[in-house]
């Protein structure tokens, strides 16, 4: 796919321009200088094999009444105390989604985003509670072009205007509203003592910040993350996210939206560095979480529920499932390249419907029923030749949606900074939570104690696709499209068999199919579907973890046609499984978790 800017009247403008110029001569000034920095970053994790190894026994990660599995032993316990006292899983997952933003920074926190999948099994019902970032009424579909043309991504991560109106904590308010049941204040003081008290700083955290060159260009990063990390033991302290977390305690998560804490992230992000933002109070004010309904849809004999748009992860997994049930998997082994070639074939066509359909429900109309039938995705598998990867990937046309076939799909470009954690409480309740704030350390501004995210960088910095408006296009109040994919799997009776998500950007589709498909295709143990060796395709290139048994097939699948790279694909899939005597969980080895309930 070629993407051109042109057709730049195909969406009414909603607002006057800003009035803000872009300073070319200063801006091209840094632009050396921050290339180099965040290009040398994108190559800083692909020198160490991985270890696939899990930390824990099988008795270590089974529980007969609740569990929680996350990235960090110390979320995990703040969880599990919160269902000790008789708290339910939406109460849980607030302290557990605390601790994680201080214990793991880069990845979420109070600055970023998220998406809440919840089964109440009590009342049988299903709920989706969305916590995406916006972006301010300012915002136009040119947002991260300069003279005409897209800027690079590394440029606009760390700009203000990459910084959307936070959306985790309106999120997780109104979900606890709803079902919660421990006082809202007591969730957050776990977090808040350890904030306060300080821990030893995680290994995995400290290697981020030796390894990300990039935390030098703020003052306030280059301070607590630099400065912190370089002490001969260091420890991780935030007295700032302490006193936030107390006021987020006290006055809910209006003091996010209505208070100084709003104005401090705008000022924050209006700090002139090469693009200033341009957010304003009514942005914040005007910010609403939202419920949506789940999307569901059949797997052979399981009934597999996960994240609607803004989201593409549901649709994406449900797509890349159903063209995969047309082919014999359960007889067929994972790392063989016969499989791979499957799995990579039926995600660039998914990737391609992507592109084309999927933004914004509130601003665009996506076809979801359609993209997820069944007489469709019989008709995207037909295309997959089980020998030799198509030369060009093509969006279809399901039901009465346009034709769009006059280019082919280009892979999208997201980064990694995603955390994803899974509880079930004593009743059966279950919560998938995966949280953000785009790149690992976000925006690189702090403000109280916690990073902006630069979520807004996940919308296309081109308006047009095909001729035709870009669904993913930049729009005042709009939320860009995302990847997360929090997940619900039933069995054929519609009990509850599997809980899981990941971290990852556009990469959390593939890791979520790959553990889906070893449990539910290979009958394996969900630990040991996570540790499977991850691949993935996005379009243009398949992708093998490197350090693992699939680099070896990779002549084979270039055989088949396919453009191979070996790279490390640091995945983050934290999940829990039924059993028959209670709760089975499984965390990725590659992160710091792990599964524990009782």
């Amino acid at each position: 796919m070629h993407n051109k800017l042109i057709n730049r009247q195909v969406q009414a403008r909603h607002h006057a321009p800003t009035g803000k110029k872009i300073l070319v001569t200063p801006f091209i000034g840094r632009v050396g200088m921050l290339l180099c920095v965040l290009l040398l970053l994108q190559g800083c994790a692909d020198n160490e094999e991985v270890d696939l190894t899990s930390r824990q026994t099988m008795d270590d990660r089974q529980a007969e009444s609740f569990m929680v599995s996350a990235a960090h032993p110390l979320a995990v316990e703040a969880g599990l105390n919160v269902l000790r006292r008789g708290g339910n899983a939406i109460d849980a997952a607030i302290a557990v989604q605390m601790v994680l933003g201080f214990v793991e920074p880069p990845e979420s926190g109070i600055g970023g985003g998220g998406f809440l999948l919840f089964h109440d099994a009590p009342n049988n019902r299903l709920h989706f509670f969305d916590g995406r970032e916006t972006a301010p009424a300012a915002a136009d579909e040119d947002r991260f072009t300069v003279m005409g043309l897209a800027v690079p991504l590394p440029l606009a991560i760390p700009s203000g205007r990459a910084v959307g109106v936070p959306g985790l904590m309106a999120m997780l308010e109104l979900a606890h509203s709803q079902h919660g049941t421990l006082p809202w204040h007591d969730l957050f003081e776990p977090a808040a003592t350890l904030a306060e008290q300080g821990i030893p700083m995680p290994d995995r955290l400290k290697r981020q910040i030796d390894q990300d060159p990039s935390l030098l260009l703020f003052r306030d990063t280059r301070h607590y993350f630099k400065t912190q990390a370089r002490d001969d033991n260091p420890k991780l302290q935030n007295p700032a996210m302490a006193d936030t977390l107390r006021i987020l305690a006290d006055q809910g998560a209006a003091a996010l939206y209505q208070g100084e804490l709003a104005e401090q992230i705008i000022a924050r992000a209006s700090a002139s560095w090469i693009w200033p933002g341009d957010l304003q109070r009514i942005d914040f004010e005007q910010y609403t979480a939202r419920q949506r309904e789940p999307i569901c849809a059949s797997y052979r004999q399981w009934t597999i529920c996960g994240a609607p748009p803004p989201s593409s992860g549901g649709i994406t997994l449900l797509q890349i499932l159903g063209m995969l049930e047309q082919f014999p998997l359960p007889q067929m082994e994972y790392q063989s390249a016969e499989v791979l070639h499957l799995i990579a074939e039926a995600s660039r066509l998914a990737f391609a419907d992507r592109e084309f359909y999927i933004g914004d429900p509130d601003y665009v109309e996506v076809p979801t029923q359609a993209l997820i039938d069944k007489d469709y995705l019989r008709q995207r598998a037909a295309l997959i030749n089980p020998d030799r990867a198509l030369k060009k990937i093509y969006p279809g046309s399901p039901g009465q949606s346009p034709q769009r076939l006059g280019a082919a799909f280009k892979a999208p470009s997201e980064t990694t900074g995603t955390t994803h954690f899974s509880i079930v409480d004593a009743d059966g309740r279950l919560v998938a939570l995966t949280s953000s704030n785009e790149m690992p350390f976000g925006n690189r501004r702090m403000t109280n104690g916690f990073l902006l995210n630069n979520q807004l960088t996940d919308f296309s910095f081109n308006p047009s696709l095909d001729n035709l408006p870009h669904p993913n296009a930049v729009a005042p109040g709009k939320r860009p499209r995302s990847s997360m994919s929090p997940i619900i799997v039933f069995d054929a009776q519609g009990n509850t068999h599997l809980v899981i998500g990941s971290r990852g950007g556009s990469r959390i589709i593939g890791y979520v199919l790959k553990t889906l498909l070893g449990v539910l295709d290979w009958n394996l143990d969900l630990q040991d579907a996570i540790a499977l060796p991850n691949m993935i395709h996005r379009g243009d290139v398949l992708e093998l973890e490197r350090g693992t048994g699939l680099a070896d097939l990779a002549s084979d699948l270039k055989v088949r046609g396919h453009k191979v790279k070996i790279i490390s694909l640091e995945s983050g899939l934290h999940g829990i499984e039924r059993t028959e005597s209670g709760w089975r969980g499984g965390a990725d080895p590659r992160m710091d978790g792990v599964a524990r309930g009782d």
